[in-house]
């Protein structure tokens, strides 16, 4: 395979990636690739992947002509349902593989980070379907928001463990999880949520998530977008999505967080306002200072609030690959409520960014076929949005 589709034997895809970890997770991260590229060419574990996904997750998840919202900003908008999977976004795809992979490796213990509550969701459920004891790591920040989250992970009997260190946001429940893996790595499976992490987990979740984008092909038979769109914090449902078009010649667009705008310096804008450095493992873009020193990132949406990006992300926008845009809490506040309104589909704050984005570029993309992955579903952040909102009868 070329180096489009694959990272180098040191786990990176040209300047990004890697394997930057504690000595102590060495062995165990060598163990792991070494069981992934087992189990992916295993006919035995690709059949009981896919049949979970089949009759657990209920795939393939429809691509929906959005009739209304298409007439609406004059263009025309397909939308891919990934927030009617079980659980009510993507994050599924990813943590069934790598619960049966847990299992396959003799790991009885899975842990996991959360930000907007999605991961952790699907990481309580693929453990409880498949008899593993979970243990989820989220930011105290986190917990507040998206408080119904919490309690959906403690009825599937996960216990959820607050963290309130920095920010108390993904990105500390992300080093937390880190921490408790260094201690425990012979009986616990570590699920990273999103393509980000050292080598093998970028590969692996983007392995997990690719299912998104290929059914999208099948889907789509013989019509041909122009675009396909999605939203991007560490940028998994992207990755899912963009993967197998990357030599289709269709436009790849990964929309981030700009907060409360990229001027105020309060925004997760890492690919478009970051710089290259080591987060959580790898090489990629990131939100630091001139001395290395991480920026805390800022967004309405849980799942965009973390300062850095996947690295093979960080490698498509520097190859061309993709682009890469923002828009702010505002705008996808407005694109959550235009959803709604139009479709009777209330998306969660994250895939409101890629909405966003088609409405601010509306004049731009008159006239052409985009396709939107819808990664989520927002029962999650309703109360939030009520809070936050000054339109009437809300």
């Amino acid at each position: 395979m070329t180096d489009i589709t694959m990272p180098d034997r040191s786990g990176r895809f040209g300047d990004f990636g890697g394997r930057y970890a504690p000595e102590t997770l060495m062995t165990a991260l060598a163990e792991l690739e070494e069981a992934f590229a087992e189990a992916w060419v295993d006919p035995l574990f690709l059949s009981e992947y896919h049949r979970l996904l089949r009759e657990f997750v209920g795939r393939p998840s429809p691509l929906y002509e959005a009739n209304r919202l298409s007439e609406h900003l004059g263009m025309r908008i397909l939308l891919k349902r990934e927030d009617l999977n079980h659980t009510g976004a993507h994050k599924i795809n990813n943590t069934i593989g790598q619960g049966l992979l847990a299992r396959r490796m003799g790991k009885e213990r899975i842990i996991a980070e959360t930000g907007a509550g999605q991961h952790g969701v699907a990481s309580a459920t693929a453990a409880a379907a498949l008899g593993l004891e979970c243990q989820v790591y989220m930011g105290a920040k986190d917990m507040e928001r998206q408080s119904l989250n919490v309690v959906r992970m403690q009825l599937l009997g996960t216990e959820v463990i607050p963290v309130t260190s920095g920010a108390g946001t993904l990105k500390d429940a992300v080093s937390e999880a880190m921490r408790d893996w260094v201690g425990s790595v012979e009986t616990t499976h570590y699920i990273i949520g999103s393509v980000v992490g050292p080598h093998p987990f970028p590969l692996m979740v983007r392995e997990f998530q690719k299912v998104i984008g290929e059914e999208v092909a099948d889907q789509l038979g013989d019509l041909r977008p122009d675009l396909i769109v999605a939203c991007v914090g560490g940028g998994s449902n992207a990755m899912g999505i963009f993967f197998p078009f990357l030599e289709a010649g269709i436009e790849l667009v990964g929309v981030e967080a700009a907060g409360e705008g990229i001027e105020s310096g309060k925004h997760g804008a890492s690919l478009g306002h970051g710089t290259p450095g080591v987060l959580h493992g790898a090489r990629t873009y990131m939100l630091q200072d001139d001395q290395g020193q991480v920026h805390e990132a800022h967004s309405i949406s849980a799942g965009l609030d973390y300062p850095g990006v996947g690295p093979e992300h960080a490698y498509f926008q520097d190859s061309g690959l993709a682009r890469y845009e923002s828009v702010s809490d505002t705008e996808a506040v407005e694109a959550f409520h235009l959803l709604s309104r139009t479709e009777g589909i209330i998306p969660a704050l994250e895939s409101a960014h890629a909405i966003a984005w088609l409405q601010r570029e509306a004049a731009s993309l008159a006239g052409k076929t985009v396709v939107v992955n819808l990664s989520g579903r927002g029962d999650k952040d309703v109360q939030q949005v009520i809070n936050l909102s000054t339109e009437p009868g809300l």
